[in-house]
């Protein structure tokens, strides 16, 4: 643990954990998804930097 360069990492913690937690609210707060959202909870959650990724590209649907 020493030895990783944690100035490289944080950011891209920072981000995953942001991206998830818009996500997620999203999810919560939208009428509808392309999909069922309890299943697009388990992808954002589940499939780290992606899958709040694949969400806003793919599953959000336009009103």
């Amino acid at each position: 643990m020493e030895n990783i360069n944690w100035g490289l990492i944080a950011p891209i913690v920072v981000i995953q954990v942001l991206l998830m937690v818009i996500a997620l609210v999203d999810i919560i707060r939208i009428d509808r998804t392309k999909g069922p959202k309890w299943l697009w909870a388990l992808i954002v959650i589940f499939i780290n930097l992606l899958g709040p990724i694949l969400y806003f590209v793919i599953g959000r649907k336009q009103k």
